[in-house]
C-alpha cells in the first residue's frame, strides 16, 4: 500500500476522501429537508416530491457502472473530483429551477454526479484499510458522512423559512452546498493519492503514445477490461445474494426522505423537525460505527458468519423501531422528548449493515481491481429499486390514507395528514425489513467460497507476474 502524505498527523488523502463523502451527503439531503417549502412554492404534493427523489435516485443507479468503468482508467481522485463538480453545478440548477420539471431536470443530472462518486469513495477505503478492520472503516465513512448529512439538512431545514435578499431560503440552502462542493472537489483532484498505483497521476493509466492507432488500441483494450470486470462480478453468488436483499433494505431507507416533513406535520416546527432528524442521523452515524466495529470482532470469532449475523439482527430490529418511531407514538408535538429518545436509539441499531457486511463483504469477494465495479454495480442495482420507495409513500399517503394538499397549515402543519404519511411509511418500511433479513442467510454458505476463490485467483496472478519477471 502506498504512503500517502501526512499532517499533523493525519493522512492528507483520508481527510480529504472524508470532506468528499461529507458533501456528497449533504448534498443528498438537502432536498428532502426541504420538502415543505419546494412543494408550496412549486405547488407539488407528496407523490410529486416523491417522483424528484425517485428521478435522482434512478438516474444515479443506472449511471453508477460508470465509476467503475472510469476507475479502470482514471485515478479514483479524478474521477471524484470530476463527480463532484458534475453534482455541483447540477445543484445550482436546482435552485433557479422555476417549475417542478425544471427541478426535475436538474435532479436527474444531480444523480449520474452522485452516482460517480460513492462508488469511488467505497473502494478507496477498501483499498487503504486491512481485511480485519474494515468494517470498522466503513463506520467512520458513513460517520463522516452523517455529519454532511446532519449539516446539509439542518442548514437547509434552518434556512428554509427565511428570504434573503428575495430568494427563497431552500434555494439559498442549494447554491451554498453548491459552492463547498466544488472547492472541496477541487482539493480531491489536487491532493489525493490513490492506495491502487505507485506514484500519483491523474491521467489515463493506461498512457498511450500521441499515435492516434495506439489510443485506439487502448479504448478497445479498456471496453474489453470493462466488460471482463463487469461479467466477473455479476457470477459472484454472494454479489448477487447482497444485492437482493439490498433491494428490499434499501427502500425504508429511501422512503425516509419524508421523516422531516412528516415532523413538521405533527407540529414540531422547522426548529424542532431539524433538532429530530439530526439526532436520528448522529444516531445513524455512530450505529454504523458501532456496527461495523463489532462486526469486525465477531468476524475475527466467527469467520464469514459474524459480519451476516450482525447485519441480520439491525435488520430485524428494524421493525419494532419503525412501529414504535410511526405508529405506537402519540402523534403530539409536545412529545419532542419521546420522538428524541427513539429516534436515538433506532439510529443506533438500525444502521449497522452497510458498515457491518455489505461493504467488508464485497471488498472480500473480488479481485481489488474490480472493487469500484461491484459497488458501482450495487448501487445500480439497489438504487433503481429504492428509487420507487419516495413516489410509493406518496401516492400510499394520498391514495390510501386520505393525505390532503390543501389541508396543509403552512405555520402548524396537521395532524390528519401527518397520521396519513405515518401510516404510508410504516407500509414501506416494515415487509422490506423482514424481507431483508431473511435474504441474508444464503451467505452463510456463499460468502467463505467466494472469498476463498477470488484469493486463489489472486494468487494465481502473483505467481504469473513472478514467473513472467523472471523469463
Amino acid at each position: 500500500m502506498q504512503k500517502t502524505k501526512v499532517l499533523w498527523g493525519f493522512s492528507v488523502s483520508a481527510f480529504l476522501i472524508n470532506l468528499a463523502a461529507i458533501m456528497e451527503r449533504a448534498d443528498e439531503t438537502i432536498m428532502p429537508a426541504v420538502y415543505k417549502e419546494v412543494g408550496q412554492d412549486l405547488g407539488a404534493s407528496p407523490s410529486q416530491l416523491g417522483y424528484l427523489s425517485f428521478i435522482r435516485a434512478f438516474t444515479q443507479s443506472v449511471s453508477s457502472p460508470l465509476a467503475g468503468i472510469l476507475s479502470l482508467r482514471y485515478s479514483r481522485p479524478s474521477v471524484i473530483g470530476f463527480g463532484t463538480l458534475f453534482w455541483a453545478v447540477s445543484t445550482i440548477g436546482v435552485a433557479i429551477s422555476q417549475s417542478l420539471f425544471e427541478c426535475a431536470i436538474w435532479r436527474s443530472v444531480n444523480g449520474i454526479g452522485l452516482a460517480i462518486v460513492i462508488p469511488s469513495l467505497t473502494s478507496f477505503i477498501a483499498d487503504s484499510n486491512s481485511e480485519d478492520g474494515r468494517g470498522l472503516a466503513f463506520g467512520w465513512l458513513n460517520l463522516v458522512a452523517c455529519i454532511g448529512g446532519i449539516g446539509g439538512g439542518t442548514v437547509a431545514t434552518l434556512l428554509a423559512g427565511h428570504t434573503f435578499g428575495g430568494y427563497a431560503g431552500w434555494r439559498v440552502a442549494h447554491v451554498l452546498i453548491a459552492v463547498v462542493s466544488i472547492f472541496i472537489g477541487l482539493l480531491v483532484y489536487v491532493f489525493v493519492e490513490d492506495p491502487k498505483f505507485s506514484g500519483r497521476t491523474h491521467r489515463k493509466l493506461h498512457e498511450g503514445k500521441d499515435d492516434l492507432g495506439q489510443n485506439h488500441i487502448l479504448s478497445i483494450s479498456m471496453w474489453k477490461e470493462s466488460l471482463h470486470a463487469i461479467r466477473t462480478v455479476l457470477r459472484i453468488r454472494s454479489f448477487q445474494i447482497v444485492v437482493l436483499q439490498g433491494l428490499v433494505g434499501s427502500i425504508p431507507w429511501a422512503s425516509m426522505v419524508f421523516f422531516t416533513m412528516w415532523f413538521e406535520l405533527i407540529g414540531f416546527g422547522h426548529e424542532g423537525a431539524a433538532s429530530l432528524m439530526v439526532i436520528f442521523i448522529t444516531g445513524c452515524a455512530f450505529g454504523s460505527l458501532f456496527g461495523g466495529w463489532i462486526a469486525d470482532k465477531a468476524n475475527r470469532r466467527y469467520p464469514f458468519i459474524g459480519r451476516v449475523m450482525c447485519a441480520q439482527f439491525s435488520s430485524l430490529m428494524s421493525i419494532p423501531f419503525s412501529w414504535f418511531l410511526l405508529l405506537a407514538l402519540p402523534q403530539d408535538s409536545k412529545r419532542w422528548s419521546w420522538y428524541a429518545a427513539t429516534l436515538a436509539c433506532m439510529g443506533l441499531i438500525i444502521s449497522w449493515c452497510q458498515a457491518c457486511a455489505n461493504s467488508p463483504i464485497f471488498a472480500d469477494i473480488v479481485h481489488p481491481s474490480h472493487r469500484t465495479m461491484i459497488y458501482a454495480f450495487d448501487r445500480a442495482f439497489e438504487g433503481s429499486f429504492a428509487a420507487l420507495a419516495a413516489p410509493t409513500v406518496g401516492i400510499l399517503a394520498e391514495q390510501l390514507y386520505g393525505y390532503r394538499v390543501d389541508m396543509v397549515i403552512p405555520e402548524t402543519g396537521s395532524k390528519i395528514e401527518a397520521f396519513a404519511l405515518s401510516r404510508g411509511l410504516f407500509t414501506v418500511m416494515a415487509i422490506p425489513y423482514a424481507l431483508c433479513c431473511l435474504f441474508y442467510t444464503p451467505l452463510y454458505v456463499t460468502y467463505k467460497r467466494d472469498y476463498e476463490a477470488v484469493n486463489k485467483s489472486a494468487l494465481l496472478d502473483e505467481e504469473g507476474i513472478y514467473k513472467q519477471a523472471f523469463e
